[in-house]
């Protein structure tokens, strides 16, 4: 089978980055007066959630039910939110953040091999160009064939919408794409659309249940055994 493309995930599959959305969350929190105050273990049950704006919802919902919302509740969020992505993308043009072992030169040797690139991930726009800027360069975005983020698709992973769409935009079939993953949530959304999936996992994801990926790695450091084992020829 020839693979044709690779989709990737982006906030715990090409970096590291849940950490810097917890803290950018704690201070968009902080900002607007509120006490709340997002510790490593409690984001790792709210990760549950894919989407910022779901995850403040979700956090007021189950973990913190005394809390009176304002009558202007989702323009709330989306102020929350937005002030988060700020500081997050902050984080990111610093530098703070950067790809993971063998991301850059998985994304290179693809590209320079003719196999094309797309992007599927639930994370913002502004969150993606912050990161890749800075990671490959400022024509990251010419890497990238469709670039499937943010509220692009109305459900969001585990939901297969944004793999979906990304495959409308490549005009290719699943058969055609391995898609790049590092959480239960994600490979649940691949696997929906199709899509043969590994997955590189991170400390937020060890204990994932990953049954039905392909293959699992702790993260790419070495390419070659990757390339070998995911049938590329690389």
């Amino acid at each position: 089978m020839t693979i044709k493309a690779i989709i990737f995930d982006v906030d715990g599959t090409l970096a590291d980055t849940e950490d810097a959305h917890r803290k950018s969350f704690n201070k968009s929190f902080a900002e607007n007066g509120l006490d709340w105050n997002w510790d490593v273990a409690l984001y790792d049950r709210l990760l549950k959630v894919t989407g910022g704006k779901e995850r403040i919802k979700y956090y007021i919902s189950d973990f913190n039910t005394g809390y009176q919302k304002p009558d202007n509740w989702d323009d709330f969020v989306k102020h929350l939110h937005g002030v988060k992505t700020r500081y997050y993308t902050e984080m990111m043009r610093k530098g703070e953040v950067p790809l993971r072992p063998g991301v850059k030169q998985l994304i290179n040797d693809a590209r320079n091999a003719g196999i094309t690139l797309a992007i599927a991930t639930t994370t913002s726009p502004e969150n993606v160009t912050a990161l890749l800027e800075v990671g490959l360069g400022p024509d990251w975005a010419d890497y990238f064939a469709a670039n499937g983020c943010g509220d692009i698709v109305p459900a969001k992973k585990p939901a297969p919408d944004i793999y979906n769409w990304v495959l409308n935009e490549l005009k290719l079939s699943p058969a055609d794409c391995i898609a790049m993953e590092d959480s239960y949530n994600g490979l649940r959304s691949s696997m929906a659309a199709g899509i043969r999936t590994y997955i590189t996992k991170n400390p937020y994801t060890n204990s994932h249940d990953f049954t039905g990926a392909a293959a699992v790695f702790d993260d790419l450091s070495d390419i070659r055994g990757f390339y070998k084992t995911a049938g590329l020829p690389l």
